[in-house]
């Protein structure tokens, strides 16, 4: 019998494996928008939601990948026949708020992404700077990004591998703690038990969270499956 090692080989990419670099924004895209996995429906609640289409997704995505790539915290899942079957992606650059509408056209509603993701991430650096007295700065934390797993099998123990490869990586470079922005329960789930990271409390006790139930664009996300985006995070 084969040992997972043998099934599946991880690598970090590079900036020149552009190869590598559309088949990783592919295999994200695929597993946002939705993948049959054994007979399962599997996709993220709010691109579901949403009706996000694959092609405007791809570019999203390999345009993310293509802008942080050399910070190489971008690790693959690879099966025997070289096909992407995992991603985790992630970067150590400091939360960005545009406040504003950036896309257009069938990608317009992508924008509602954006925004919740700026408004957990800005009550994050607000949190941030009252505990430490100064602004969150570029690599001082790895935020995990994105994660898709389109593998029929042994998706816990690829999720479990891609995050090990990037945790040791940030360990040692000095990161002091990993965060990310979970957008669904199993997510929160999979981070908790895979990775020790947990929901993430504000000075006052509270987690940081955009409810579904309050967004006009997103409450008609079930509350079993998502109930809004929470902050995890993990000290190193």
């Amino acid at each position: 019998m084969q040992t997972l090692q043998e099934i599946y080989t991880y690598e970090i990419v590079k900036r020149e494996q552009k190869d590598l670099i559309q088949k990783a924004a592919d295999c994200l895209a695929r597993s946002f928008i939705g993948v049959d996995i054994s007979g399962k429906w599997v996709q993220e609640p709010m691109v579901g939601q949403l009706n996000i289409r694959y092609a405007d997704f791809f570019q999203f995505t390999k345009d993310y990948l293509e802008s942080t790539i050399e910070q190489e915290y971008c690790v693959i899942a690879q099966d025997a026949n070289n096909n992407v079957v995992g991603v985790l992606a992630g970067d150590t650059n400091a939360p960005e708020i545009i406040g504003a509408d950036i896309f257009e056209g069938s990608f317009y509603d992508m924008n509602v992404i954006l925004h919740v993701l700026e408004d957990v991430d800005k009550r994050f650096m607000e949190d941030y700077k009252k505990i430490h007295g100064k602004n969150l700065k570029d690599g001082e934390l790895l935020h995990l990004f994105m994660l898709g797993v389109t593998a029929e099998h042994h998706r816990h123990e690829i999720i479990q591998q891609l995050g090990n490869r990037l945790l040791i990586k940030a360990l040692s470079q000095g990161v002091k703690a990993v965060y990310g922005e979970a957008t669904n329960s199993k997510s929160i789930r999979v981070m908790e038990k895979y990775h020790l990271m947990k929901k993430y409390k504000d000075i006052k006790g509270n987690y940081i969270v955009h409810p579904y139930r309050d967004n006009n664009k997103l409450n008609g996300i079930p509350s079993h499956i998502a109930d809004g985006t929470y902050i995890l995070m993990k000290e190193l």
